[in-house]
């Protein structure tokens, strides 16, 4: 399969099925059983709240997002309203926290938002915000491990690529990336290509996808877009 179609999230072919149904990337699932299996034994029980996300549901997520089918949420989790934002302030409000569709690494099967179940009682509503993975939050101890285990290069290959505050994507303590196979996707795919499944052209393989709904305020500003929220990491 062309490493294209993966990076753009049009494949499925390179994934395994764990747990819940969750689909992950071949290697990256091995490693992330070697990872969890370290840390049961201090305690800790990683599970995988989500992992691969093809393209047509990043679409739908964006497009619900963008037309108030789905709440929009800043990092403490309150729900946010367009009502005094501009276009471009609002889209950029979105991209905050859900990739351009075609852009999230979350397409490559490599990138899994975790969190720990020990932490919590059965039946516990997964926020995957900032406060449940700060000093003070039900996971604040499983990702003080995991992170002095990146530190030490010592975490099976995953780091975390939202980590730090670029000024794009809001920083997400519970993603993490088996970088071994993360690192051979084009990052991201051409402004060309990208365009072309915006605007709902047929894919590679003659699949036509919806058309973005805010594609009129992205076009003028689409190599900007892509600067601020997806090079660099």
């Amino acid at each position: 399969m062309p490493t294209s179609l993966i990076a753009l999230g049009l494949s499925t072919d390179h994934l395994v099925s764990v747990t819940d149904g969750i689909q992950v990337e071949t290697n990256t699932a091995a490693a992330f059983q070697v990872l969890a299996e370290r840390a049961a034994g201090e305690g800790y029980d990683l599970r995988i709240a989500s992992a691969f996300r093809g393209y047509d549901r990043q679409v739908r997520i964006v497009n619900d997002k963008w037309r108030g089918l789905r709440s929009v949420t800043d990092a403490d989790g309150q729900i946010l309203e367009r009502t005094s934002q501009t276009d471009g302030a609002w889209l950029s409000t979105i991209l905050r926290f859900s990739a351009l569709p075609g852009t999230s690494r979350h397409h490559w099967g490599t990138d899994l938002d975790i969190w720990d179940a020990a932490a919590v009682s059965e039946g516990y509503r997964l926020g995957l915000s900032p406060a449940e993975y700060e000093v003070g939050g039900p996971f604040s101890e499983m990702t003080r491990w995991l992170d002095e285990r990146m530190q030490a290069d010592d975490a099976e290959g995953f780091f975390k690529p939202y980590a730090v505050d670029r000024g794009g994507v809001a920083p997400e303590a519970w993603h993490i990336s088996y970088r071994p196979v993360a690192r051979q996707y084009p990052y991201p795919e051409s402004l060309e290509a990208l365009m072309s499944l915006w605007r709902g052209e047929p894919d590679e393989l003659g699949i036509a996808h919806e058309p973005l709904a805010m594609l009129e305020v992205i076009e003028p500003q689409a190599e900007s877009l892509l600067a601020r929220f997806v090079q660099g990491i």
